[in-house]
C-alpha cells in the first residue's frame, strides 16, 4: 500500500514528459502530484510551500545552467528527495539513489517504471516490492 500523503513535484518543460512521468506514479497509486513547466514555478513552490516535498522529479535541462540542481536539492530542507533525469544535459555524473539516498541523477531521457519503483522503495518503505510472487497453498 502506497503512502497517499507523499507530496511529489514533477518539473519538465514538455507537457508530454510531465504526463508520462505522472502516469508512472499513478501506476504505483501516487496521486498527490504537482506538475510544473518552468524552473521559476518549481522554485516558487519549493520556497513558499508550507510543507516539504517528499520527492522532486526534474528534467536537468529545465535549469539551463542557471542553477546547480544537485547542490540545490542536496542542501534544501524543503525537498526530502530528488530525481534529476537526463543528467547528461547538466553534465552531472550518474548517481544512483542507493548510494546517495537523497539526490539521484539519471542519464535516462525519462524515468521508467522500474526506476520510479526503485526510488519509491527508498522513499516509501510501505510500498510493496513490485514483482514479488506470493504463493498460496
Amino acid at each position: 500500500m502506497s503512502n497517499k500523503a507523499l507530496r511529489i513535484l514533477i518539473a519538465d518543460e514538455l507537457h508530454f514528459h510531465r504526463m508520462k512521468v505522472e502516469r508512472l506514479f499513478n501506476q504505483l497509486d501516487y496521486y498527490r502530484l504537482a506538475p510544473v513547466h518552468s524552473l521559476e514555478e518549481l522554485l516558487t513552490l519549493v520556497e513558499y510551500s508550507g510543507e516539504p516535498f517528499d520527492l522532486v522529479v526534474i528534467n536537468a535541462s529545465l535549469a539551463g545552467g542557471a542553477l546547480n540542481l544537485f547542490d540545490f536539492f542536496l542542501d534544501n530542507q524543503q525537498v526530502h528527495h530528488a530525481l534529476i533525469y537526463d543528467g547528461q544535459q547538466a553534465q552531472l555524473p550518474p548517481i544512483p539513489a542507493c548510494v546517495q539516498q537523497r539526490v539521484e541523477v539519471s542519464h535516462a531521457i525519462l524515468p521508467d517504471l522500474a526506476s520510479i519503483t526503485r526510488l519509491m522503495a527508498i522513499i516509501d518503505p510501505r510500498l510493496p516490492f513490485v514483482g514479488t510472487v506470493i504463493s498460496v497453498r
